[in-house]
């Protein structure tokens, strides 16, 4: 570790023009919707927030310039850019290009102030032990859907060579040089395969990650870190191996397309076909990553039209509910289970929606009966029974995915619904009402 490396604590820093803030919960926006439209027309989709989040912390690993395209605009890009720039790191943005330097870290702290807003922070701690030897990160924090611990990623930082203790809430951990290992994680972590991906990157020797998540995000990051030097092959199978190299130098990546942001589109088209004649192309996407949504929403009656880099759903009839259970890639995401209740709870037909992945995931439900759905919860199941219609009501956000299958059910929903606390929604959707209303959607943001 440098000597020159000073630990201090974080500090203020002026966010750069386009830059969404980070998450406010005191703030008062609400989004405004008339139902009852059905969605036509086209529109792009933006980068991935869960591959630009590791990437962006990737940089940490090299004193090289990253340079990173396709990068949505959205409150949590916003909490790591200024994360990094806490600890010194250099990051600049020019519409969706982020150019990240790490040659300057003063600080290989991360704050509990903005490590409690988004859990993906504790995405820092591989990449600063692994190149400097030290790390001091606060515990996460995020969305409130349950238990997301951090130990796997404990676990396998102490097996490359790393100490580890908690103290006073934060994770210190020091390593002269991580060393290459085995590794067998105990559950399937996308956050836990990157972060020890990155550490491994600049380990002594090889190292094998079993039981690895497979997500395309965890594809994207290796791609990256490819093109920074490092040595890895097997990412998107369960088995990732990395040879360790001394350094990474810079590079320049462009981030994949959002598969939730683009499967929350599609589902928001189908369930306003039950209006009229839905039609919506997607532009700039990766239909070859959804493939699990892309047949439920066939099973509910739309039709489907996929290209290399888009999609197309058309829909005129109301949807016939499905039936789904969430599991690791390349499973039903998790990520994708709300927005299916709101289609469903319009739908001919019962749904029976099982979540495996986060035990309290379903806070949603009461919202949307709200909104005059019929669900029952039985254990980690929820029973949808469609109805004809739904009717607009004041409804308040939980979580992101919470917040986009009420924006659905209120497209569809008769009436006014006002969806409050959308801060949560800016935390995963780039400008979603813009690009709503730009396919014909009655919504805007009120204060």
């Amino acid at each position: 570790m440098p000597d020159s490396l000073r630990f201090t604590e974080a500090v203020r820093f002026r966010r750069p023009p386009g830059e969404r803030p980070s998450p406010d919960p005191l703030s008062m926006d609400k989004l405004k919707i008339e139902g009852g439209v059905p969605l036509r027309g086209e529109v792009p989709v933006a980068g991935a927030k869960n591959a630009a989040l590791p990437i962006l912390a990737a940089a940490l690993l090299t004193d090289g310039e990253l340079q990173v395209a396709n990068v949505p605009q959205l409150a949590d890009i916003a909490t790591m850019a200024k994360l990094l720039r806490g600890m010194g790191v250099r990051v600049e943005r020019s519409g969706t290009d982020v150019v990240v330097r790490a040659d300057a870290v003063t600080s290989t702290e991360a704050p509990y102030e903005l490590v409690k807003t988004m859990r993906a922070s504790v995405l820092v701690l591989g990449p600063l032990v692994a190149r400097f030897g030290r790390a001091r990160v606060s515990l996460p924090g995020g969305c409130a859907i349950g238990a997301r611990p951090v130990d796997q990623h404990i676990k396998g930082l102490e097996l490359l060579g790393a100490t580890i203790r908690i103290d006073h809430g934060y994770m210190v951990a020091e390593a002269p040089r991580l060393k290459g290992t085995r590794i067998v994680t105990d559950m399937v972590t996308v956050t836990g395969t990157e972060n020890l991906m990155m550490a491994a990157c600049l380990a002594n020797g090889e190292t094998v990650i079993e039981n690895a998540a497979r997500e395309p995000e965890v594809v994207d990051l290796a791609n990256c870190l490819t093109a920074m030097g490092a040595r890895i092959k097997g990412a998107g199978t369960d088995r990732i191996v990395i040879e360790g190299v001394q350094r990474l130098g810079g590079a320049r990546h462009r981030v994949m397309p959002d598969r939730i942001e683009t499967g929350t589109f599609l589902v928001a088209a189908a369930a306003t076909g039950a209006f009229g004649a839905a039609d919506v192309l997607l532009r700039d996407a990766a239909p070859q990553t959804l493939d699990a949504v892309l047949d439920k929403l066939r099973e509910a009656g739309a039709v489907l039209e996929a290209g290399a880099n888009s999609v197309r759903v058309r829909m005129d009839k109301r949807p016939r509910a499905v039936s789904l259970r969430t599991a690791p890639y390349p499973a039903f995401p998790t990520d994708m289970q709300a927005q299916f209740m709101a289609l469903d709870a319009i739908g001919e037909g019962v749904g029976r929606i099982t979540e495996t992945i986060f035990e309290n995931r379903f806070m949603h439900v009461l919202e949307l009966q709200r909104l005059g759905a019929h669900v029952a919860i039985e254990g980690n199941t929820a029973v949808v029974q469609g109805v004809p219609a739904l009717s607009g009501a004041k409804v308040m956000a939980t979580d992101l995915r919470a917040s986009a299958s009420l924006v659905i059910a209120g497209l569809v929903a008769s009436g006014e619904t006002i969806v409050d606390r959308i801060y949560h929604l800016d935390r995963g959707y780039d400008r979603v009402e813009q690009r709503l209303a730009a396919l014909g959607g009655r919504i805007e943001r009120v204060k």
